[in-house]
This record gives C-alpha cells, structure tokens and sequence, in this order.
C-alpha cells in the first residue's frame, strides 16, 4: 500500500509548478547571458569608435555577471531536471529486470541524488552564511553563519556583492533538495506499486 498517495501526488502537482518556473527564470537569465555575450563581442569588434558622446567598446564586467548568471542558472535548472528524472542514466542494464526492481533502482538513484543535494544545500547556506554582511551576532549564531565579515565581498570589476546572487543560487539550491526529497518519496511509492508512473 503506498504511503499518503494523494498527499504525493498533491505536493508533486505543486513541486511542479514551481520547478517549471524556476526553469523558467533559468532560461530568462541564460537568455540575458547570450545578449550580454554578444553585445560584448561586438563591443570589442568595435572598440574605440565614437558615435556622438558615446564610445564603442565590450560590455565591463561582462564576465562576473556570465558567471553569476551561470551558477544561478544551473540551480534554477537542477529542480526541474530531478523532478522529471531528466539526470543521465545507463538503461541498456535495467530493461531486462523486472518491473518491481527497476522501481527499487530508481528509488536507489534517488536516495543518493537526495543525499547530495542536501549535503549541496547545506554546504551552500554555510558559504551563503560566509558572504552575507547583515544579521545580528545572535540571529548568525542562530544559524551558525559564523562572525560577520568585515567587508562584504565583492566581484572586482562592477563590485557587485557576492552574496546577492549566492543567495539567488542558493534558493534554487534549496527547492532542489526539497524536491530530491519528495521524489524519494514518490519513488518509493512506486516501488511499493511495483510500477513507475509516467512522469
């Protein structure tokens, strides 16, 4: 008998949602990456010409906002990729087994993928901790955040304080563990079935 089988399929219907918009806002801001990329590419193509006040050239700090933009895409993309099962997998072995033990395989991938987001997670929030300038003594204590750093750090170029997009990559590390989570549970729940569902 699988366990809460509507309260599953309820919190999977809302993972969902939300893993598609995290997407979302993924592919938005590897959409700005490629402009910004390109424009700074033409920029140097074009470096030192004038047109009235302005003066032709690469975009500055082009490459601490690609890398930002990077580390936040890739954990606006990590939900969505767990939720549909979309990590790379070697399926030539499990197609002759039965049913029942393909489902305890994935249960099996999706413990360990489970275990690493939240060891991820939590070794996220400790750096994210690290980073942020803010917060009182005891309220950093609270979430052992350490002492408060004497300079917030920043990027050297545009001097952008890191923890602002360590933390946007942290919330989208924090719904992948949540999300890891929830699908130990459904996989368990089809293992209990003895069949996976089409996700």
């Amino acid at each position: 008998m699988a366990i809460a089988k509507q309260a599953e399929e309820r919190v999977g219907q809302f993972l969902t949602r939300l893993t598609i918009r995290l997407a979302y806002g993924g592919g938005f801001i590897l959409a700005m990456m490629s402009i910004i990329t390109v424009v700074s590419v033409i920029g140097r193509r074009l470096l030192g010409i004038e047109i009235g006040p302005i003066t032709l050239g690469p975009i500055k700090g082009d490459f601490e906002l690609i890398e930002a933009g990077c580390a936040i895409a890739i954990f606006a993309f990590l939900p969505l990729t767990q939720m549909k099962r979309g990590h790379v997998t070697v399926d030539v072995f499990i197609q002759a087994l039965p049913k029942r033990v393909v489902c305890f395989l994935g249960l099996v991938g999706d413990t360990l993928i489970a275990i690493a987001s939240v060891v991820i997670f939590w070794r996220f929030f400790i750096g994210f901790g690290e980073k942020l300038p803010y917060g009182s003594d005891a309220l950093r204590s609270f979430f052992h955040f350490g002492s408060k750093p004497f300079f917030p750090e920043t990027t050297y170029e545009l001097e952008l304080p890191i923890w602002i997009p360590y933390g946007m990559a942290l919330f989208g590390a924090a719904v992948f563990a949540l999300v890891s989570l929830y699908t130990v549970w459904r996989s368990l729940n089809w293992t209990i079935d003895g069949q996976e569902q089409v996700i």
